[in-house]
């Protein structure tokens, strides 16, 4: 029975018996998990698409290396990767590496300082081609050679990268939408199992793709989005964005150099100034548009981080404004009346750059009182110091004053000019204020009480100053006035403290002098324990007990100071009044020549 049962030789060895017996394994391939990972610990943390072209070009050796798949030494001879040629995954790994090193290197053109030329735009065109004939490839053979998850994953990579092809292209924008679409699609429903982190990553990228969806839609015009509006929806960091803020800041230049053409003379405290050069309007659009971003009735609930990054743009645009005007100056030759009108606007321009610095310095100071405030157990945050303070208002101070010089060095002076000079002064004398008040903090933190009860006195004076001018003013200064009372009522609790805690360190000192000299004896304090050479007579020991560590008490040293005698002095007064004889006889007298007769 035993034998009847067991298969035969040519049962074993027969192949269609092993394919019916056999299943095939699955390849499984986390794609987006791989990616995400490849991508961040290689270059794209800071967007440097050169580093990860370069690490993806490698890692391609690598694989063909090690699957002995390499095309040939000397000449190349092209091996395609079909179903038959995938037996293990890293052939999967090898289409996945491809369009990865293709879709970076159209990237890196799309970086370029200037932007990509006539000819490199149809090379980096070419390139995303590249890439999505690699991620289509790549999805084709998931679809047979790998488990259903990694199929999805490889069909939702292949849609992005066709969307990102014709997003690029500026043609079939409903194509461009269903590719990013499904893709989206894909994610969601990735995002509900796996792992935690796989979900975050799924959430991460449907996020990455909400903007690209949203900008089709407005260019198939299913959409009531405005073009000032665009800037919202690019917020967010990723790879997955770069090209789409590429081309949103296109689209946004495209827009200000419409209203450029509108745009004429720039108001300014009164004065009209003509402006004449097309970039320098479209760098002053620019910057009025981020300042609506700081402004805006979303102002408030903006981190103050964003903020930072709006301020920064805000002072490169107005720069490149200063740029073009400047170089104007250099090529406007003779004509005074040119020359002055591109004065007064390098004018203007200076001063709304002043104003939007004293901006971001106050939010600055914001900042660093919200981190004063907080507790010592916060670890997360440093904590701020008092002197940080002190130093941010001294730039205040020094903006302040560079501001009121140039709004005041005009000859004719408008009423706008002046109003503003007023405020200027009275913002210096609300910031001195500030500073003082922290310095007076410095000096509490460091004990000394005196010093920081007359600086609270003294910023209170200030404050007070300041607030009668803000009162006197024709203006909205609610919140100066509201933060200058509120400095008031700190610097008389502050105050107050000062005194009590300086009463209270000058009644300790006290009991501790007169605890002391209670303590002082005529005789000296008795010793406790005496040296080995003080005790020769005594049978001691003078290593002390076992048990306990302490050094040996042998003797001291330094040795103690002791009273020498001193050399005397001997001082010769007699020497003075002695009268000695004289010895001129004694002398031998010296015999002359015939010369020294006549010479005498």
């Amino acid at each position: 029975m035993g034998k009847d049962n067991q298969p035969s030789a040519m049962e074993i060895d027969d192949p269609k018996s092993a394919n019916s017996d056999q299943i095939v394994p699955k390849f499984s391939i986390n794609v987006l998990q791989l990616l995400k990972s490849a991508q961040m610990q290689h270059g794209l943390r800071h967007g440097d698409y050169t580093r990860y072209r370069r690490y993806c070009t490698a890692r391609l050796r690598r694989l063909y290396k090690s699957l002995k798949f390499t095309h040939g030494r000397g000449k190349y001879s092209k091996r395609n990767i079909t179903e038959s040629t995938v037996t293990d995954v890293r052939f999967l790994h090898v289409l996945l590496y491809s369009a990865e090193r293709a879709w970076s290197h159209a990237m890196e053109k799309r970086q370029l300082p200037d932007g990509p030329n006539a000819r490199q735009r149809i090379y980096l065109i070419g390139r995303l081609r590249k890439a999505v004939k690699w991620a289509t490839l790549f999805s084709k053979l998931c679809a047979i050679k790998a488990d259903s998850r990694t199929s999805l994953e490889a069909e939702a990579y292949a849609s992005y990268m066709k969307g990102n092809l014709l997003f690029e292209q500026d043609q079939n924008w409903d194509v461009a939408l269903m590719s990013f679409k499904s893709a989206r699609a894909v994610y969601e429903e990735l995002g509900k199992y796996g792992d935690l982190d796989n979900q975050v990553l799924c959430r991460e990228r449907v996020e990455e793709l909400e903007p690209s969806i949203r900008y089709c839609l407005h260019k198939v015009g299913q959409s009531n989005l405005q073009t000032s509006e665009l800037l919202n929806i690019g917020d967010m960091e990723g790879p997955a964005l770069d090209l789409f803020k590429a081309k949103l800041e296109a689209v946004m230049a495209e827009a200000r150099s419409q209203q450029a053409a509108s745009m004429t003379e720039l108001n300014w405290l009164g004065h009209r100034f003509p402006v004449s050069n097309a970039k320098t309007r479209v760098a002053i659009l620019k910057a009025q548009e981020l300042e609506k971003d700081l402004h805006g009735s979303s102002a408030d609930s903006t981190p103050s981080d964003k903020k930072l990054v709006i301020f920064d743009k805000i002072f490169s645009a107005y720069h490149e404004a200063r740029g073009y005007i400047r170089a104007d100056l250099a090529t406007a030759g003779n004509a005074e009346n040119v020359k002055d009108d591109l004065h007064g606007l390098d004018k203007a321009v200076s001063a709304m750059l002043g104003e939007r610095t004293i901006e971001r310095n106050l939010l600055l100071v914001k900042v660093a009182k919200s981190k004063l405030a907080r507790r010592r157990d916060d670890k997360n945050d440093k904590v701020t110091k008092p002197e940080e303070l002190v130093r941010l208002y001294d730039l205040l101070l020094q903006n302040t004053a560079d501001l009121s010089d140039l709004v005041s060095s005009g000859r004719d002076k408008k009423p706008e000019e002046v109003s503003f000079a007023d405020e200027c002064a009275c913002k210096t004398l609300a910031f001195r204020a500030e500073r003082c008040f922290y310095v007076a903090k410095s000096y509490s933190v460091a004990g000394k009480r005196a010093e920081a009860y007359a600086l609270y006195h003294h910023v209170r004076n200030l404050a007070e100053d300041a607030l009668r001018k803000f009162k006197s003013l024709n203006g909205d200064y609610k919140n100066m006035i509201k933060d200058l009372e509120e400095l008031c009522k700190q610097c008389r609790s502050n105050s107050c403290i000062e005194h009590a805690l300086g009463i209270m360190e000058e009644n300790k000192d006290q009991e501790n002098i007169s605890e002391r000299i209670s303590n002082i004896s005529l005789t000296g304090a008795e010793r406790l324990e005496k040296f080995l050479l003080d005790k020769l007579d005594v049978y001691e020991s003078a290593v002390g007990d076992s048990n306990v560590k302490c050094a040996p008490r042998i003797a001291s040293f330094p040795p103690p100071f002791q009273a020498i005698s001193r050399t005397p002095i001997v001082l010769d007064l007699a020497y003075n009044n002695i009268e000695f004889p004289s010895l001129e006889s004694r002398m031998k007298k010296q015999k002359g020549g015939f010369m020294s007769r006549i010479w005498g």
